[in-house]
């Protein structure tokens, strides 16, 4: 079953492929679609969830255009590794339900380098509530015409099995929207549902982003065909984690020339993806442009919550310190200083005051290398500056 030689029981639809477009690196870049992801069937769980169960890897489908449809090994064990280890930090993610090998051998070019190679195939079944993306709007908004209505009808779809509580929000007496004391202007949600589907869906993507910020977790392909709907992540491709701390680190080599979606640059172009996506909901006339304007607002004032409370937390503070955070991560870039091992090792600092300046540094001692001293001292200060306030 989960190499699709043979279909899912109980599944309430047939098996298919996603038709959607997309805007990749900041072009419009029509129609694409699942070009090796068949979607084997959506199943309803014992507590009423909607789960889509779908392949990754089986082969070609009408959107693959000329390539094989086909995975190996080496990706898949990726994919299945991070969506596990990205669900249990308590990050959105897409899930990896199973992996199978194919007994075939798939040829690919693993370093890019025009040395082409065979390699063990295989499969991932990986799970969602829903593989929407912002672009399975796009399409059809750039089609026009009658396809506006698909969008509308799409965006209904989404809503009654994934945001019930938004279509029934007019029942609700708990559910409430306010602008907050940031905003420049009231918006009444309660009268547009539309409207409130498109600040929440800004609101998820802020959060997500926040919180590859704070892992230094880098995309690699932020492109509008992989982004969901739901705010998970999505599409393990040329992913990666943060070693030694570089704002400008990219894991796509695609992406090189410009680093358009590096690692500093992920809570700008989701803004921009957001920008997309709501101007595709404007554009099929489901919300007006202080609607619009709204969900980008709120999608600024999100990210900076969470990722001010995600950064206090790491840091062990009382209270969030712009200026002790700042200090923090212009040293780590210019000491290319290891990002994952250095928040573990400062678990370590005791924030006793009485610690020679000499011996504040000993904790750190396995991510500060190589260091003279002038970069000893900027991290001394850090540091004596960071008991203070812990």
């Amino acid at each position: 079953m989960f190499s699709g030689e043979s279909s899912l029981v109980g599944g309430q639809v047939l098996p298919y492929a996603q038709c959607y477009g997309g805007h990749q690196f900041g072009s419009w870049a029509g129609q694409l679609g699942d070009g090796r992801a068949i979607t084997l069937g959506e199943l309803i769980n014992s507590h009423g969830e909607r789960w889509e169960l779908q392949l990754k890897g089986a082969g070609k489908t009408p959107y693959s255009r000329f390539a094989d449809g086909l995975a190996v090994l080496r990706s898949s064990i990726r994919e299945f590794l991070c969506s596990e280890a990205m669900h249990n930090l308590g990050i959105p993610t897409t899930r990896a339900l199973c992996l199978v090998t194919t007994g075939k051998y798939v040829t690919r070019d693993m370093f890019y380098d025009g040395n082409p190679k065979e390699e063990p195939g295989a499969i991932v079944c990986r799970v969602a509530q829903s593989f929407l993306r912002f672009g399975s709007f796009q399409i059809h908004a750039s089609r026009g015409g009658k396809d506006m209505e698909i969008v509308c009808a799409l965006a209904d779809y989404a809503i009654r099995n994934h945001f019930p509580h938004i279509e029934n929000m007019n029942k609700s007496e708990s559910l409430s929207f306010t602008t907050g004391e940031e905003s420049s202007s009231a918006v009444d949600l309660t009268s547009n549902k539309y409207a409130a589907w498109a600040v929440e869906i800004a609101e998820r993507t802020a959060s997500l982003v926040a919180n590859w910020q704070g892992v230094g977790f880098t995309h690699g392909v932020l492109n509008t065909d992989n982004m969901s709907v739901l705010g998970l992540t999505i599409d393990y491709g040329p992913f990666g984690f943060l070693d030694a701390f570089d704002p400008t680190y990219t894991p796509n080599t695609t992406d090189l020339p410009g680093r358009r979606y590096c690692f500093s640059n992920q809570p700008d172009i989701g803004l921009w993806n957001i920008s997309q996506f709501t101007s595709t909901l404007s554009a099929a006339k489901l919300i007006n442009s202080e609607e619009l304007n709204y969900a980008m607002e709120r999608y600024g004032i999100k990210f900076m919550d969470d990722y001010k409370l995600i950064m206090t937390r790491k840091l062990g503070l009382a209270k969030y310190n712009k200026q002790l955070i700042g200090e923090l991560l212009n040293n780590m870039s210019v000491d290319k200083v290891d990002y994952t091992n250095f928040f573990r090792l400062l678990s370590n600092i005791k924030t006793d005051p009485s610690v020679l300046d000499t011996e504040l540094l000993v904790p750190l001692k396995a991510v500060l290398l190589d260091m003279g001293k002038e970069r000893k001292e900027a991290w001394t200060n850090w540091v004596k500056t960071y008991i203070h306030e812990v």
